[in-house]
């Protein structure tokens, strides 16, 4: 088992610099993830880190994600890093394409993790700031009574930067704290995502409907959508519809308003759920989340976090490059060996005369990844090139 306390390698020294965090930064920090400042990280969450699959490999651009509440959080961060790799990278070219996802080296993994969590920082504080949390040896403060001591949150140091190019690379130069066992490296990461967007901005972000950014289920703390949204927008605005709503679906006038996305990001989102489907309440994503800038999506489907995408800048500004192309589809498990290619056809339709001639509704009958390629191009007929559908 991976013990709790952090190992000496991953912890920082007090004269790095930065800041200790304060009791009442503490708290307010508590207060926004759980919304009481008694309860603290499980084991499941405390383990996880981000953790590339092997170097030189077919999926050396992948990230493992377990099973569990932190994996939202890898998968949004997993498309930040298929982002950096495919649309922001210096381009090599001797290769183009999925192909440089492929073959990607331990230190280019490194690299590729740097810019993703400091791009998402970065958006979070508004492109003016960030600031990244790691760990030193000795606490920073005596907790208050009404506070759990986990003896991990009292020892931050904040270090807070004002050029991206200053994040990226002491990210870099840190990204032990982030990448190894041991390390706590999902939490400090989510530390740092709040230090960044601000505990104000963040109760701003939030509307009536949500006041925390986790909720517990089935026996784990799980990422709320305004958590999800943070990680892709910048913003954590609870709700994945465009704008602000200000009337219900029967034009009456809300009490507050809830708030939705307002701009469209480089990563989107789709959702798909099959339980939501059959009780007709199954959000109706917008299309700010479902038309992001760059074609990669973190996917929501029945519960579980994966990432769609497709190496085609063009494919979202280009009408006709969406009548038959190809999607690349992972799902974060470590017993996924290949990327799957999925070839879309929007043209041909004969998914929904299979669905007639067949027995029950084709929402049962049919991939769930599938379902939720559909709930962005309808009607699409999905040919999965020979790999058996696994999700």
């Amino acid at each position: 088992m991976v013990p709790y306390s952090i190992p000496h390698a991953l912890v920082i020294s007090p004269t790095l610099g930065g800041h200790p965090v304060s009791p009442d930064l503490a708290m307010s920090l508590r207060k926004i993830l759980f919304g009481n400042t008694l309860h603290i990280f499980n084991y499941e969450w405390k383990k996880s880190f981000f953790k590339f699959r092997e170097p030189y490999s077919n999926l050396s651009y992948a990230l493992e994600a377990e099973r569990g509440g932190a994996r939202a959080i890898q998968m949004a961060v997993q498309a930040h890093v298929i982002k950096y790799l495919l649309f922001t990278q210096p381009l090599n070219l001797e290769s183009s394409g999925i192909e440089r996802l492929v073959e990607v080296g331990e230190k280019e993994q490194e690299r590729a993790l740097a810019a993703a969590l400091a791009d998402i920082l970065w958006t979070a504080g508004d492109e003016r700031t960030a600031t990244i949390s790691l760990v030193t040896p000795d606490r920073c403060f005596t907790p208050h009574l009404d506070y759990k001591l986990d003896n991990f949150t009292e020892r931050l140091q904040l270090f807070t930067f004002k050029e991206k190019e200053d994040v990226t690379k002491f990210i870099y130069e840190h990204i032990h704290c982030f990448s190894k066992e041991e390390s706590h490296g999902v939490i400090l990461f989510l530390y740092s995502l709040i230090f960044s967007r601000s505990i104000i901005r963040l109760q701003e972000d939030l509307d009536f409907s949500t006041t925390h950014l986790l909720q517990f289920g089935l026996g784990n703390f799980v990422c709320r959508q305004a958590l999800l949204n943070l990680l892709l927008t910048g913003r954590a605005s609870p709700n994945v519809f465009n704008g602000t709503l200000s009337c219900d679906e029967h034009g009456n006038a809300l009490y507050q308003p809830l708030h939705g996305i307002l701009t469209r990001s480089n990563v989107g989102y789709l959702h798909w759920s099959r339980e939501q489907a059959e009780h007709a309440s199954l959000p109706s994503v917008g299309s700010m989340l479902k038309t992001p800038k760059l074609p990669v999506w973190v996917c929501n489907i029945n519960g579980t976090y994966s990432v769609l995408f497709s190496p085609n800048r063009s494919l979202l500004s280009d009408w006709k490059m969406e009548h038959l192309f190809q999607i690349y589809f992972y799902n974060g498990q470590p017993t996924q060996v290949n990327t799957a290619m999925l070839t879309i056809d929007t043209h041909s339709h004969h998914w929904e005369a299979k669905s007639r001639d067949g027995q029950g509704d084709p929402e049962k009958r049919f991939p769930s990844v599938e379902m939720t390629i559909r709930t962005k191009w309808e009607g699409a007929a999905i040919d999965w090139n020979g790999t058996v559908p696994f999700f």
